[in-house]
């Protein structure tokens, strides 16, 4: 068992708390001092040069299935030289009419030195990292890989 612990800092910069005024920026400070710049998305009147919330849900999934990927190969004796996702997470009312991340799209893109596995090896190795992605456990969201070979 691990802990991991952020705090979230935001100051109402305004005389009220309007919807389409208020300050949506807010920094995420974690463990050893990093701070992250945060925001809502920009469809949520949020500030696009900062990171919103939906945007850092798809990369600690990307993230968790990379670094998990990353153990099978190495358990595989396989060495990966590099890994590229771009993912898509799409927020959408869920079947209980709930805005949600509802689907989360990775498309990896793996480089190795050495040995590759072939294509079914591949599949099977996505598999396996999705199901013991410590983050893709943790959510509701539906999860598709799409390996880029």
């Amino acid at each position: 068992m691990s802990e991991h612990k952020v705090t979230i800092h935001w100051k109402n910069t305004g005389e009220d708390l309007s919807y389409f005024t208020y300050n949506r920026h807010h920094t995420w400070e974690f463990e050893g001092g990093k701070i992250i710049q945060a925001s809502a998305a920009p469809e949520y009147v949020g500030d696009i040069q900062f990171i919103n919330p939906e945007e850092a849900l798809a990369a600690a999934l990307s993230s968790c299935h990379m670094m998990t990927f990353l153990f099978v190969a190495s358990k595989k004796k396989l060495i990966v030289d590099t890994y590229e996702d771009h993912s898509v997470a799409i927020l959408e009312k869920n079947r209980m009419g709930k805005m949600a991340v509802t689907k989360l799209y990775l498309r990896p893109k793996i480089t190795f030195k050495g040995q590759s596995p072939n294509r079914e090896e591949m599949v099977a190795m996505h598999k396996k990292a999705h199901e013991e992605c410590f983050i893709a456990n943790s959510v509701l969201t539906e999860i598709s890989i799409e390996p880029i070979f």
